[in-house]
Protein backbone atom coordinates (compact mmCIF):
# COMPACT_ATOMS: atom_id res chain seq x y z
CA UNK A 1 0.00 0.00 0.00
CA UNK A 2 1.92 2.75 -1.24
CA UNK A 3 1.46 6.33 0.11
CA UNK A 4 1.83 9.30 -2.10
CA UNK A 5 2.06 12.79 -0.31
CA UNK A 6 1.14 15.97 -2.21
CA UNK A 7 2.74 18.91 -0.32
CA UNK A 8 2.38 22.72 0.06
CA UNK A 9 -1.20 22.67 -1.79
CA UNK A 10 -2.89 25.51 -1.57
CA UNK A 11 -6.23 23.81 -1.07
CA UNK A 12 -10.40 25.21 -2.49
CA UNK A 13 -12.69 22.55 -1.28
CA UNK A 14 -15.85 23.89 -0.06
CA UNK A 15 -16.54 20.69 1.60
CA UNK A 16 -14.03 21.35 3.75
CA UNK A 17 -13.94 24.97 4.36
CA UNK A 18 -10.71 25.26 2.71
CA UNK A 19 -10.77 28.83 0.37
CA UNK A 20 -6.40 28.82 -0.11
CA UNK A 21 -5.36 27.56 2.72
CA UNK A 22 -1.96 26.01 2.12
CA UNK A 23 -2.02 21.68 2.82
CA UNK A 24 -0.75 18.63 2.55
CA UNK A 25 -2.83 15.59 0.90
CA UNK A 26 -2.16 11.82 1.41
CA UNK A 27 -3.09 9.10 -0.72
CA UNK A 28 -3.18 5.52 -0.48
CA UNK A 29 -5.01 3.23 -2.56
CA UNK A 30 -6.70 5.67 -4.85
CA UNK A 31 -8.65 7.24 -2.37
CA UNK A 32 -7.43 10.64 0.14
CA UNK A 33 -6.71 9.86 3.70
CA UNK A 34 -6.05 11.68 6.63
CA UNK A 35 -2.84 12.83 7.78
CA UNK A 36 -3.03 10.89 10.92
CA UNK A 37 -3.61 7.68 9.15
CA UNK A 38 -0.66 8.59 7.11
CA UNK A 39 1.62 9.41 10.20
CA UNK A 40 4.35 6.77 10.59
CA UNK A 41 4.16 5.68 7.26
CA UNK A 42 6.86 6.21 4.66
CA UNK A 43 5.78 8.33 1.66
CA UNK A 44 7.09 6.19 -1.81
CA UNK A 45 6.39 9.43 -3.68
CA UNK A 46 6.16 13.14 -2.92
CA UNK A 47 5.16 16.10 -5.05
CA UNK A 48 6.01 19.44 -4.02
CA UNK A 49 3.43 21.78 -5.09
CA UNK A 50 5.09 24.97 -4.44
CA UNK A 51 1.45 26.63 -3.23
CA UNK A 52 -0.40 25.39 -6.63
CA UNK A 53 -4.00 25.77 -6.55
CA UNK A 54 -5.39 22.55 -5.98
CA UNK A 55 -9.05 21.42 -6.65
CA UNK A 56 -10.94 17.66 -6.52
CA UNK A 57 -11.36 17.23 -9.77
CA UNK A 58 -14.18 19.08 -11.92
CA UNK A 59 -18.02 17.28 -12.98
CA UNK A 60 -19.89 18.46 -16.04
CA UNK A 61 -23.59 17.73 -15.02
CA UNK A 62 -24.34 18.54 -18.93
CA UNK A 63 -22.32 17.82 -21.50
CA UNK A 64 -23.54 15.97 -24.92
CA UNK A 65 -20.67 13.71 -25.78
CA UNK A 66 -22.65 10.41 -26.84
CA UNK A 67 -25.35 8.70 -28.51
CA UNK A 68 -27.34 9.43 -31.97
CA UNK A 69 -27.59 12.83 -31.99
CA UNK A 70 -23.92 13.38 -31.61
CA UNK A 71 -23.24 10.94 -34.35
CA UNK A 72 -25.74 12.45 -36.48
CA UNK A 73 -23.83 15.62 -36.39
CA UNK A 74 -20.14 14.13 -36.78
CA UNK A 75 -21.85 12.88 -40.06
CA UNK A 76 -23.67 16.01 -41.01
CA UNK A 77 -20.31 18.08 -40.23
CA UNK A 78 -17.32 15.36 -41.33
CA UNK A 79 -15.25 19.50 -42.51
CA UNK A 80 -15.63 19.75 -38.22
CA UNK A 81 -13.30 16.81 -37.57
CA UNK A 82 -11.68 15.26 -40.83
CA UNK A 83 -8.03 16.77 -40.57
CA UNK A 84 -6.17 17.69 -37.88
CA UNK A 85 -3.82 19.98 -39.37
CA UNK A 86 -6.00 21.69 -41.36
CA UNK A 87 -8.42 22.21 -38.64
CA UNK A 88 -5.81 23.94 -36.93
CA UNK A 89 -5.01 25.96 -39.44
CA UNK A 90 -8.51 27.30 -40.49
CA UNK A 91 -11.37 25.13 -39.70
CA UNK A 92 -13.61 25.76 -36.65
CA UNK A 93 -13.50 23.72 -33.78
CA UNK A 94 -9.57 23.57 -34.29
CA UNK A 95 -9.73 23.01 -30.39
CA UNK A 96 -12.29 20.02 -30.07
CA UNK A 97 -12.25 17.46 -32.14
CA UNK A 98 -15.86 15.38 -32.32
CA UNK A 99 -14.02 12.08 -31.53
CA UNK A 100 -15.08 10.14 -28.17
CA UNK A 101 -11.21 9.61 -27.79
CA UNK A 102 -10.36 14.02 -27.90
CA UNK A 103 -13.47 13.81 -25.27
CA UNK A 104 -11.69 12.92 -22.71
CA UNK A 105 -8.23 13.97 -23.28
CA UNK A 106 -9.38 18.03 -23.34
CA UNK A 107 -11.65 17.32 -20.21
CA UNK A 108 -8.74 15.84 -18.59
CA UNK A 109 -6.81 19.17 -19.72
CA UNK A 110 -9.08 20.95 -18.35
CA UNK A 111 -8.84 19.13 -14.91
CA UNK A 112 -12.38 17.66 -15.29
CA UNK A 113 -12.88 13.74 -14.32
CA UNK A 114 -16.19 13.09 -14.52
CA UNK A 115 -19.04 14.20 -17.22
CA UNK A 116 -22.53 13.31 -17.46
CA UNK A 117 -24.37 12.72 -20.99
CA UNK A 118 -28.05 14.15 -20.49
CA UNK A 119 -29.64 12.89 -22.89
CA UNK A 120 -29.57 9.11 -23.54
CA UNK A 121 -32.12 7.03 -25.52
CA UNK A 122 -33.33 4.67 -23.89
CA UNK A 123 -33.61 2.55 -27.19
CA UNK A 124 -30.18 3.63 -27.91
CA UNK A 125 -28.44 3.15 -24.59
CA UNK A 126 -25.92 0.33 -25.87
CA UNK A 127 -24.52 2.55 -28.37
CA UNK A 128 -24.26 5.06 -25.58
CA UNK A 129 -22.52 3.52 -23.26
CA UNK A 130 -20.13 2.06 -26.04
CA UNK A 131 -19.32 5.06 -26.90
CA UNK A 132 -18.50 6.63 -23.50
CA UNK A 133 -16.18 3.36 -23.07
CA UNK A 134 -14.24 4.56 -25.53
CA UNK A 135 -13.53 7.80 -23.77
CA UNK A 136 -10.46 7.91 -22.09
CA UNK A 137 -9.44 9.07 -18.67
CA UNK A 138 -12.67 10.33 -17.45
CA UNK A 139 -15.74 8.80 -15.86
CA UNK A 140 -19.10 9.24 -17.36
CA UNK A 141 -22.61 8.54 -16.59
CA UNK A 142 -25.90 9.54 -18.67
CA UNK A 143 -29.55 10.44 -17.83
CA UNK A 144 -32.50 8.34 -19.54
CA UNK A 145 -35.29 10.23 -21.47
CA UNK A 146 -38.47 9.70 -20.75
CA UNK A 147 -41.61 11.96 -21.38
CA UNK A 148 -42.76 11.86 -24.64
CA UNK A 149 -42.95 7.54 -25.22
CA UNK A 150 -45.60 5.94 -26.69
CA UNK A 151 -45.97 3.51 -23.42
CA UNK A 152 -45.38 6.22 -20.73
CA UNK A 153 -48.62 8.21 -22.42
CA UNK A 154 -50.70 5.86 -22.89
CA UNK A 155 -50.46 4.16 -19.41
CA UNK A 156 -51.03 7.91 -18.28
CA UNK A 157 -53.87 8.38 -20.79
CA UNK A 158 -55.10 4.74 -19.33
CA UNK A 159 -54.87 5.79 -15.43
CA UNK A 160 -52.08 4.24 -14.52
CA UNK A 161 -51.20 4.63 -10.49
CA UNK A 162 -48.33 6.76 -9.34
CA UNK A 163 -46.43 3.61 -8.31
CA UNK A 164 -46.84 2.05 -11.74
CA UNK A 165 -44.57 4.77 -13.63
CA UNK A 166 -42.60 4.33 -10.47
CA UNK A 167 -42.05 0.77 -11.48
CA UNK A 168 -41.83 1.94 -15.12
CA UNK A 169 -39.04 4.89 -14.54
CA UNK A 170 -37.06 2.49 -12.01
CA UNK A 171 -37.24 -0.27 -14.79
CA UNK A 172 -35.87 2.18 -17.61
CA UNK A 173 -32.98 3.97 -15.25
CA UNK A 174 -31.72 0.14 -14.21
CA UNK A 175 -31.94 -1.10 -17.63
CA UNK A 176 -29.74 1.69 -19.42
CA UNK A 177 -27.24 1.92 -17.01
CA UNK A 178 -27.95 5.57 -16.13
CA UNK A 179 -27.92 7.98 -13.49
CA UNK A 180 -30.83 9.44 -13.43
CA UNK A 181 -33.79 10.77 -15.75
CA UNK A 182 -34.22 13.31 -18.34
CA UNK A 183 -37.46 15.39 -19.20
CA UNK A 184 -37.16 16.97 -22.70
CA UNK A 185 -40.30 19.06 -23.41
CA UNK A 186 -42.68 16.48 -21.82
CA UNK A 187 -44.89 15.21 -24.58
CA UNK A 188 -43.79 17.44 -27.30
CA UNK A 189 -42.18 15.03 -29.98
CA UNK A 190 -45.60 13.07 -29.28
CA UNK A 191 -47.20 16.03 -29.86
CA UNK A 192 -45.06 16.70 -33.33
CA UNK A 193 -46.12 13.35 -34.80
CA UNK A 194 -49.46 15.21 -34.83
CA UNK A 195 -48.09 18.20 -36.56
CA UNK A 196 -48.46 20.50 -33.39
CA UNK A 197 -45.61 23.01 -33.92
CA UNK A 198 -45.55 24.72 -30.02
CA UNK A 199 -46.39 23.00 -26.82
CA UNK A 200 -46.85 24.69 -23.84
CA UNK A 201 -46.47 23.22 -20.73
CA UNK A 202 -50.70 23.13 -20.21
CA UNK A 203 -51.00 21.85 -23.75
CA UNK A 204 -52.28 18.24 -24.10
CA UNK A 205 -50.81 15.61 -26.15
CA UNK A 206 -53.20 15.18 -28.74
CA UNK A 207 -55.28 11.78 -28.75
CA UNK A 208 -53.78 10.94 -25.15
CA UNK A 209 -55.99 13.92 -23.00
CA UNK A 210 -52.41 14.44 -20.99
CA UNK A 211 -50.44 17.54 -20.66
CA UNK A 212 -46.83 18.54 -20.33
CA UNK A 213 -47.59 19.30 -16.54
CA UNK A 214 -48.93 16.40 -16.16
CA UNK A 215 -46.13 14.18 -17.72
CA UNK A 216 -43.61 16.13 -15.93
CA UNK A 217 -45.45 15.93 -12.14
CA UNK A 218 -45.62 12.10 -12.80
CA UNK A 219 -42.48 11.83 -13.64
CA UNK A 220 -40.89 14.03 -10.73
CA UNK A 221 -42.87 12.32 -8.43
CA UNK A 222 -41.44 9.17 -9.42
CA UNK A 223 -37.83 10.42 -9.05
CA UNK A 224 -38.71 10.96 -5.27
CA UNK A 225 -40.03 8.47 -4.93
CA UNK A 226 -37.97 5.22 -6.21
CA UNK A 227 -34.49 7.69 -4.49
CA UNK A 228 -32.89 8.46 -7.19
CA UNK A 229 -30.43 11.08 -5.95
CA UNK A 230 -30.53 13.55 -9.33
CA UNK A 231 -33.54 15.33 -9.19
CA UNK A 232 -35.64 15.38 -12.63
CA UNK A 233 -33.52 17.10 -15.18
CA UNK A 234 -35.89 18.91 -17.38
CA UNK A 235 -35.66 20.67 -20.65
CA UNK A 236 -38.55 22.97 -20.23
CA UNK A 237 -41.11 23.88 -23.12
CA UNK A 238 -40.77 26.16 -25.75
CA UNK A 239 -37.39 26.57 -25.59
CA UNK A 240 -35.73 29.55 -27.21
CA UNK A 241 -38.62 31.45 -27.84
CA UNK A 242 -38.50 35.15 -27.29
CA UNK A 243 -41.22 35.85 -23.47
CA UNK A 244 -40.36 32.04 -22.39
CA UNK A 245 -39.26 33.25 -19.37
CA UNK A 246 -42.65 32.71 -18.03
CA UNK A 247 -42.29 28.82 -19.15
CA UNK A 248 -39.13 28.38 -17.13
CA UNK A 249 -41.08 30.01 -14.03
CA UNK A 250 -44.21 28.31 -14.27
CA UNK A 251 -42.17 25.29 -14.34
CA UNK A 252 -40.83 25.96 -10.81
CA UNK A 253 -44.40 26.55 -9.68
CA UNK A 254 -45.07 22.99 -11.01
CA UNK A 255 -42.34 21.57 -9.26
CA UNK A 256 -44.87 22.35 -6.16
CA UNK A 257 -41.61 22.42 -3.19
CA UNK A 258 -40.11 19.30 -4.85
CA UNK A 259 -36.28 18.99 -6.38
CA UNK A 260 -36.19 19.85 -9.54
CA UNK A 261 -33.43 20.47 -12.17
CA UNK A 262 -34.24 22.80 -15.16
CA UNK A 263 -31.68 22.53 -17.97
CA UNK A 264 -29.72 25.18 -20.26
CA UNK A 265 -31.58 28.16 -18.49
CA UNK A 266 -30.24 30.42 -20.80
CA UNK A 267 -32.10 29.61 -23.90
CA UNK A 268 -35.20 30.52 -21.08
CA UNK A 269 -34.29 33.49 -19.87
CA UNK A 270 -36.09 35.65 -22.87
CA UNK A 271 -38.44 38.15 -22.58
CA UNK A 272 -40.49 39.66 -25.67
CA UNK A 273 -39.90 43.36 -25.25
CA UNK A 274 -38.45 46.33 -27.15
CA UNK A 275 -38.57 47.13 -31.06
CA UNK A 276 -36.73 43.41 -32.01
CA UNK A 277 -39.51 41.84 -30.25
CA UNK A 278 -36.52 40.35 -27.75
CA UNK A 279 -35.14 41.09 -24.66
CA UNK A 280 -33.09 40.25 -21.42
CA UNK A 281 -35.66 38.43 -18.64
CA UNK A 282 -32.67 37.11 -16.58
CA UNK A 283 -33.58 39.57 -14.01
CA UNK A 284 -36.87 37.96 -13.63
CA UNK A 285 -35.69 34.43 -13.55
CA UNK A 286 -32.97 34.61 -11.28
CA UNK A 287 -35.66 36.42 -8.97
CA UNK A 288 -38.28 33.35 -9.63
CA UNK A 289 -34.86 31.33 -9.03
CA UNK A 290 -34.16 32.64 -6.13
CA UNK A 291 -37.28 32.64 -4.61
CA UNK A 292 -37.59 29.00 -5.55
CA UNK A 293 -34.64 26.98 -3.08
CA UNK A 294 -35.67 23.45 -4.32
CA UNK A 295 -34.41 24.32 -7.36
CA UNK A 296 -31.31 23.89 -9.59
CA UNK A 297 -30.17 25.16 -13.01
CA UNK A 298 -27.13 24.57 -15.37
CA UNK A 299 -26.94 27.77 -18.01
CA UNK A 300 -25.99 26.31 -21.02
CA UNK A 301 -23.83 29.81 -21.71
CA UNK A 302 -23.39 30.81 -25.39
CA UNK A 303 -20.30 32.29 -26.43
CA UNK A 304 -19.25 33.04 -29.99
CA UNK A 305 -17.64 31.22 -33.30
CA UNK A 306 -18.65 28.05 -35.23
CA UNK A 307 -21.02 25.04 -33.16
CA UNK A 308 -23.90 23.02 -34.17
CA UNK A 309 -26.98 22.92 -31.77
CA UNK A 310 -28.28 19.43 -31.22
CA UNK A 311 -31.40 17.97 -29.05
CA UNK A 312 -34.05 15.43 -29.09
CA UNK A 313 -36.22 18.85 -28.52
CA UNK A 314 -37.60 17.98 -32.37
CA UNK A 315 -40.00 20.64 -32.19
CA UNK A 316 -37.63 23.67 -31.23
CA UNK A 317 -34.86 22.08 -33.65
CA UNK A 318 -37.36 21.69 -36.40
CA UNK A 319 -38.41 25.58 -36.22
CA UNK A 320 -34.91 26.65 -36.29
CA UNK A 321 -34.20 24.17 -39.59
CA UNK A 322 -33.76 27.83 -41.90
CA UNK A 323 -31.24 29.30 -39.57
CA UNK A 324 -28.38 26.36 -40.55
CA UNK A 325 -25.13 28.23 -40.82
CA UNK A 326 -23.73 26.12 -42.96
CA UNK A 327 -26.84 25.32 -44.51
CA UNK A 328 -27.66 21.76 -44.20
CA UNK A 329 -29.52 20.44 -41.35
CA UNK A 330 -31.07 16.58 -39.91
CA UNK A 331 -34.18 15.82 -37.87
CA UNK A 332 -35.67 12.49 -37.35
CA UNK A 333 -38.33 10.68 -35.72
CA UNK A 334 -38.34 7.13 -34.62
CA UNK A 335 -40.68 4.83 -32.31
CA UNK A 336 -40.76 4.48 -28.48
CA UNK A 337 -38.99 8.20 -27.43
CA UNK A 338 -36.94 8.91 -30.17
CA UNK A 339 -36.85 11.75 -32.19
CA UNK A 340 -34.03 14.30 -32.54
CA UNK A 341 -32.63 17.58 -34.62
CA UNK A 342 -29.53 18.84 -35.60
CA UNK A 343 -28.95 22.26 -36.68
CA UNK A 344 -25.27 23.98 -37.27
CA UNK A 345 -24.94 27.60 -35.89
CA UNK A 346 -22.60 30.46 -35.94
CA UNK A 347 -23.02 32.65 -32.48
CA UNK A 348 -21.54 35.81 -33.97
CA UNK A 349 -20.65 38.91 -32.43
CA UNK A 350 -22.00 41.29 -34.97
CA UNK A 351 -25.70 39.94 -34.14
CA UNK A 352 -27.89 41.58 -31.57
CA UNK A 353 -29.59 38.28 -31.15
CA UNK A 354 -26.19 36.20 -30.41
CA UNK A 355 -25.20 39.28 -28.43
CA UNK A 356 -28.00 39.52 -26.37
CA UNK A 357 -27.77 35.80 -25.42
CA UNK A 358 -24.09 36.04 -24.65
CA UNK A 359 -25.14 38.79 -21.93
CA UNK A 360 -28.17 37.30 -20.98
CA UNK A 361 -25.87 33.94 -20.30
CA UNK A 362 -23.47 35.90 -18.04
CA UNK A 363 -26.45 37.68 -15.89
CA UNK A 364 -27.80 34.46 -14.54
CA UNK A 365 -24.38 33.61 -13.93
CA UNK A 366 -23.39 36.95 -11.99
CA UNK A 367 -27.15 37.20 -10.43
CA UNK A 368 -27.45 33.96 -9.09
CA UNK A 369 -27.25 33.98 -5.20
CA UNK A 370 -26.29 30.56 -4.50
CA UNK A 371 -23.60 29.04 -6.84
CA UNK A 372 -24.28 26.14 -4.60
CA UNK A 373 -27.79 25.83 -6.89
CA UNK A 374 -26.65 27.34 -10.31
CA UNK A 375 -24.24 24.76 -12.91
CA UNK A 376 -21.25 25.66 -14.98
CA UNK A 377 -22.60 24.79 -18.72
CA UNK A 378 -22.55 25.66 -22.07
CA UNK A 379 -25.11 22.92 -22.39
CA UNK A 380 -22.42 21.80 -25.11
CA UNK A 381 -22.16 21.79 -28.09
CA UNK A 382 -25.24 24.20 -28.00
CA UNK A 383 -24.11 27.35 -26.57
CA UNK A 384 -20.20 26.68 -27.12
CA UNK A 385 -17.86 23.78 -27.10
CA UNK A 386 -16.92 22.39 -23.70
CA UNK A 387 -13.18 23.52 -24.04
CA UNK A 388 -14.42 27.10 -23.95
CA UNK A 389 -15.04 26.71 -20.26
CA UNK A 390 -11.70 28.29 -19.39
CA UNK A 391 -12.52 31.47 -21.48
CA UNK A 392 -16.47 31.67 -19.38
CA UNK A 393 -14.43 31.28 -15.81
CA UNK A 394 -12.34 34.09 -17.03
CA UNK A 395 -15.74 36.12 -17.93
CA UNK A 396 -17.17 35.23 -14.21
CA UNK A 397 -14.05 36.11 -12.66
CA UNK A 398 -12.35 39.51 -14.22
CA UNK A 399 -15.11 42.13 -14.27
CA UNK A 400 -12.87 44.83 -16.84
CA UNK A 401 -12.39 41.47 -19.00
CA UNK A 402 -16.19 41.03 -19.20
CA UNK A 403 -16.79 44.53 -19.93
CA UNK A 404 -14.17 44.67 -22.58
CA UNK A 405 -15.95 42.05 -24.54
CA UNK A 406 -19.53 44.03 -23.62
CA UNK A 407 -18.10 47.12 -25.06
CA UNK A 408 -17.66 44.94 -28.79
CA UNK A 409 -20.84 43.88 -28.98
CA UNK A 410 -24.01 46.06 -29.81
CA UNK A 411 -24.18 49.24 -28.16
CA UNK A 412 -27.96 48.50 -27.52
CA UNK A 413 -26.88 45.19 -24.92
CA UNK A 414 -25.33 47.33 -22.74
CA UNK A 415 -28.49 49.63 -22.55
CA UNK A 416 -30.63 46.50 -22.61
CA UNK A 417 -29.03 44.42 -19.60
CA UNK A 418 -27.61 44.91 -16.38
CA UNK A 419 -24.48 43.63 -17.35
CA UNK A 420 -22.21 46.82 -17.27
CA UNK A 421 -23.67 47.50 -13.38
CA UNK A 422 -22.80 44.24 -12.23
CA UNK A 423 -20.11 44.32 -10.09
CA UNK A 424 -19.46 40.40 -8.84
CA UNK A 425 -16.62 38.88 -9.74
CA UNK A 426 -16.77 34.56 -9.03
CA UNK A 427 -13.52 33.55 -7.09
CA UNK A 428 -12.05 30.43 -6.94
CA UNK A 429 -13.60 29.29 -4.04
CA UNK A 430 -16.76 30.11 -6.52
CA UNK A 431 -15.60 28.10 -8.76
CA UNK A 432 -15.10 25.61 -6.73
CA UNK A 433 -18.51 24.87 -5.80
CA UNK A 434 -19.59 25.35 -9.16
CA UNK A 435 -17.74 22.80 -10.86
CA UNK A 436 -16.62 20.52 -8.33
CA UNK A 437 -18.59 19.89 -4.71
CA UNK A 438 -22.27 21.28 -6.09
CA UNK A 439 -22.47 19.00 -9.03
CA UNK A 440 -21.51 16.14 -6.77
CA UNK A 441 -23.94 17.02 -4.56
CA UNK A 442 -26.69 17.35 -7.64
CA UNK A 443 -25.69 14.05 -8.49
CA UNK A 444 -26.00 12.45 -5.51
CA UNK A 445 -22.17 10.96 -5.19
CA UNK A 446 -20.44 11.68 -2.09
CA UNK A 447 -17.20 10.24 -2.98
CA UNK A 448 -16.17 12.31 -5.04
CA UNK A 449 -16.37 16.49 -5.42
CA UNK A 450 -13.95 17.09 -2.42
CA UNK A 451 -10.90 16.50 -0.99
CA UNK A 452 -11.33 15.12 2.61
CA UNK A 453 -10.49 11.72 3.58
CA UNK A 454 -12.39 9.08 1.85
CA UNK A 455 -12.86 10.58 -1.27
CA UNK A 456 -11.90 9.49 -5.01
CA UNK A 457 -8.07 10.86 -5.08
CA UNK A 458 -8.96 13.14 -8.06
CA UNK A 459 -7.30 15.62 -7.83
CA UNK A 460 -6.39 18.57 -10.25
CA UNK A 461 -3.15 21.45 -9.37
CA UNK A 462 -3.18 24.41 -11.75
CA UNK A 463 -0.60 26.97 -11.67
CA UNK A 464 -2.39 30.29 -10.73
CA UNK A 465 -1.96 33.14 -13.14
CA UNK A 466 -4.01 36.82 -14.03
CA UNK A 467 -4.94 35.21 -17.23
CA UNK A 468 -7.60 32.47 -15.82
CA UNK A 469 -8.40 31.76 -19.45
CA UNK A 470 -5.17 30.11 -19.67
CA UNK A 471 -4.97 28.80 -15.99
CA UNK A 472 -7.72 26.30 -16.30
CA UNK A 473 -7.17 25.77 -20.04
CA UNK A 474 -4.66 23.04 -19.33
CA UNK A 475 -4.13 21.91 -15.36
CA UNK A 476 -0.47 20.94 -14.63
CA UNK A 477 -0.88 17.49 -12.68
CA UNK A 478 -4.33 15.74 -13.28
CA UNK A 479 -4.86 13.15 -10.58
CA UNK A 480 -6.98 10.25 -11.32
CA UNK A 481 -7.67 7.13 -8.90
CA UNK A 482 -4.46 8.62 -7.15
CA UNK A 483 -2.70 7.96 -10.55
CA UNK A 484 -0.86 10.51 -11.72
CA UNK A 485 -2.62 10.90 -15.73
CA UNK A 486 -0.91 13.75 -16.56
CA UNK A 487 2.04 16.03 -16.07
CA UNK A 488 2.91 19.71 -16.92
CA UNK A 489 0.12 19.41 -19.45
CA UNK A 490 0.71 16.42 -21.40
CA UNK A 491 -1.45 13.05 -20.86
CA UNK A 492 0.96 9.84 -19.41
CA UNK A 493 -2.50 7.28 -19.09
CA UNK A 494 -5.55 7.03 -21.04
CA UNK A 495 -7.24 4.28 -19.30
CA UNK A 496 -10.52 4.46 -19.31
CA UNK A 497 -12.73 5.25 -16.53
CA UNK A 498 -15.84 4.09 -15.29
CA UNK A 499 -19.40 4.88 -15.96
CA UNK A 500 -21.86 5.49 -12.57
CA UNK A 501 -25.27 4.30 -12.86
CA UNK A 502 -27.67 3.63 -10.55
CA UNK A 503 -30.20 0.71 -9.49
CA UNK A 504 -33.45 1.41 -7.91
CA UNK A 505 -35.48 -1.49 -7.17
CA UNK A 506 -39.07 -1.77 -8.79
CA UNK A 507 -42.18 -4.32 -8.49
CA UNK A 508 -41.28 -6.86 -11.21
CA UNK A 509 -44.37 -7.20 -12.70
CA UNK A 510 -43.80 -4.01 -14.41
CA UNK A 511 -42.05 -6.33 -17.00
CA UNK A 512 -45.04 -7.43 -18.30
CA UNK A 513 -46.68 -4.67 -19.51
CA UNK A 514 -43.36 -3.31 -20.78
CA UNK A 515 -43.40 -6.99 -22.97
CA UNK A 516 -46.34 -6.76 -23.99
CA UNK A 517 -46.13 -3.34 -25.38
CA UNK A 518 -42.97 -3.74 -27.28
CA UNK A 519 -44.34 -7.07 -28.85
CA UNK A 520 -47.18 -5.31 -29.85
CA UNK A 521 -46.37 -2.16 -31.00
CA UNK A 522 -42.67 -1.72 -31.97
CA UNK A 523 -40.44 -3.37 -34.36
CA UNK A 524 -37.62 -3.15 -31.63
CA UNK A 525 -37.09 -6.18 -29.79
CA UNK A 526 -37.13 -5.53 -26.11
CA UNK A 527 -34.06 -8.25 -25.72
CA UNK A 528 -31.81 -5.25 -27.45
CA UNK A 529 -33.04 -2.87 -25.55
CA UNK A 530 -31.34 -2.94 -22.17
CA UNK A 531 -27.77 -3.18 -20.86
CA UNK A 532 -25.75 -5.70 -18.69
CA UNK A 533 -22.80 -5.07 -16.68
CA UNK A 534 -20.97 -7.56 -19.87
CA UNK A 535 -21.38 -5.26 -22.85
CA UNK A 536 -18.07 -3.66 -22.74
CA UNK A 537 -16.18 -6.85 -23.08
CA UNK A 538 -12.81 -5.59 -22.58
CA UNK A 539 -13.60 -3.28 -19.89
CA UNK A 540 -15.36 -5.73 -17.12
CA UNK A 541 -15.77 -3.10 -14.30
CA UNK A 542 -16.98 -0.85 -16.36
CA UNK A 543 -20.11 -0.06 -14.57
CA UNK A 544 -20.42 1.39 -10.54
CA UNK A 545 -23.02 1.90 -8.79
CA UNK A 546 -23.34 5.61 -7.46
CA UNK A 547 -21.70 6.36 -4.23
Amino acid sequence: MSLIKLSNARVYDPIQNLHGQLSDLYIQDGKIISAEMAAGQTCSTTYDLKGAVTMAGAIDVHSHIAGGNVNTARLLLPDQHRNHMQRNLNLPFANARWSAAETGYRYAQMGYTMVVEPAMLPVNAPQVHHEMASIPVIDTAALAILGSDDLLVNMLRSGASQQQINDYVAWTVTHTKALGLKVINAGGSQAFKANVSTFGLDDEVPEYGVSSRQILQKLQMAVMQTGIEHPVHVHCNNLGTPGNVQTAIDTMEAAAGMPMHLAHVQFYGYGDEGQRGFSSAAPRLMEAFNRHPNITMDVGQVLFGQTVTLSGDIMAQFSRRYDASPGKWAMWHAECEGSGGIVPYHYKKASFINGLQWAIGLEIFLLSGDPWRLFFTTDHPNGAPFTRYPELMRLLMDRDYRLACLAELHPDIAEMTLLKDIQQEYSMSDIAVMTRAAPAKLLGLTDRGHLAPGAIADIAVYTEQDDKTAMFARADMLFRNGELVMDKGELLSAKPGQTVAVSPGYDRHIERTIQDYFDRFYSLKLNNYGVDDGLISDQPERFVLAS
